[in-house]
């Protein structure tokens, strides 16, 4: 994986952290509407992974993810890219959304590097 200042590592688990409160909300908002949940659970179950896998190679944090689950949960937080980036290049150059999203990528594909660094050993 490659070397990410702790700074970096703080934002990126921040990010996690908020992108799995949003979802989390999101999750709850659609569960009393009485709407199809199946795909936030799935992402918001890939964001969990994604957190774990990250917590694990920085903070040495054990996680209890079975190989399968997280191989899974590789496809998905790739998927999450195209929408996030669309709406990153969308954005207002310098406004505090354009650094959000840009930290949400970011901790993406460090999450994603962890996961095939996992997938190696």
């Amino acid at each position: 994986m490659e070397t990410v200042s702790n700074k970096e590592k703080l934002e990126s688990i921040k990010s996690f952290q908020s992108t799995i409160s949003k979802s989390e909300k999101a999750l709850a908002q659609m569960t009393e509407k009485g709407v199809n949940t199946t795909l936030i659970k799935k992402r918001l179950n890939a964001l969990y992974i994604g957190l774990a896998m990250l917590e694990n190679v920085w903070n040495e944090r054990p996680h209890p993810h079975t190989r399968e689950e997280i191989a899974e949960a590789r496809p998905i937080l790739t998927g999450l890219f195209p929408s996030i980036e669309n709406i990153y290049a969308k954005s207002k150059p310098g406004s505090p959304q354009k650094t959000l999203l840009k930290r949400r990528i970011k901790s993406l594909e460090l999450a994603v590097q962890a996961i095939d660094d996992f997938s190696k050993e």
